[in-house]
């Protein structure tokens, strides 16, 4: 059985942290209960997106120049949509 250290601190048993997917540094709540019980609650799911395109949104990123991002999209370079 673990013990509190003069912290306050206890050590979560193995198995149940990894029944709870705890992993170094991950915050837990602790709730009381009606009947006096204490309950660990692990920390709340990573939302998934909600559709394909938020998976998508957020920075480019290194790669392409601004200039090569407005030729692809505006079609810039083709012989009917050049604008010079």
């Amino acid at each position: 059985m673990p013990r509190m250290t003069s912290k306050g601190q206890v050590t979560i048993p193995k198995r149940v942290r990894d029944h709870l997917g705890l992993k170094p540094g991950a915050e837990v709540e602790f709730a009381l209960g009606d009947n006096g019980r204490v309950e660990l609650l692990p920390p709340a799911p990573v939302q998934t997106p909600s559709n394909r395109f938020d998976a998508l949104a957020g920075s480019a990123g290194p790669g392409m120049t601004t200039d090569e991002v407005m030729a692809l999209t505006r079609g810039w370079g083709e012989s009917d949509y050049d604008v010079k």
